[in-house]
């Protein structure tokens, strides 16, 4: 049985991440006491370091996506076998261009120039609320202006 019950996320990323950005942050606290735009400024660059030395750990596996790993990948030591497709939900992955889904029935179907919603003639029709008051309206491309 394994010494902790729960996936915490403690992965290589987050422990490197962190380490990093203690040493950043310990750098902003020394410029604030010495009063040192320096030191304040330095320590700011090492958390930019962090942030982007933790974002390619996880894209290179070290890391982990939003949601429960499986069992036999919950030790922090462990590099994720599905890394390299990205994560679904993952800020870091869709930043990097991975784990972006196929675009939805709808949203080929407008792209596509379909008529879901709209008419045949390409015009959207709806309620408009002016003043209170609910009139028609009508939005297409050929509107006459």
């Amino acid at each position: 049985m394994s010494a902790h019950q729960y996936d915490h996320g403690h992965t290589v990323a987050g422990w490197v991440g962190f380490g990093i950005a203690s040493v950043g942050a310990g750098l902003v606290g020394a410029g604030v006491c010495f009063v040192s735009g320096l030191l304040i400024a330095g320590g700011f660059a090492v958390a930019v370091v962090a942030l982007l030395v933790t974002w390619a750990l996880h894209l290179a596996g070290w890391g982990k996506g939003p949601g429960t790993r499986p069992r036999d990948e919950w030790g922090w030591r462990v590099r994720e076998s599905g890394a390299s497709a990205g994560h679904a939900g993952c800020l870091g992955c869709r930043l990097a261009g991975r784990g972006r889904t196929a675009p939805s029935s709808r949203t080929a179907e407008v792209a596509a120039g379909g008529s879901a919603g709209g008419s045949v003639d390409g015009s959207v029709r709806g309620e408009v609320s002016v003043g209170g008051e609910s009139e028609a309206a009508t939005a297409g491309a050929e509107s006459g202006r």
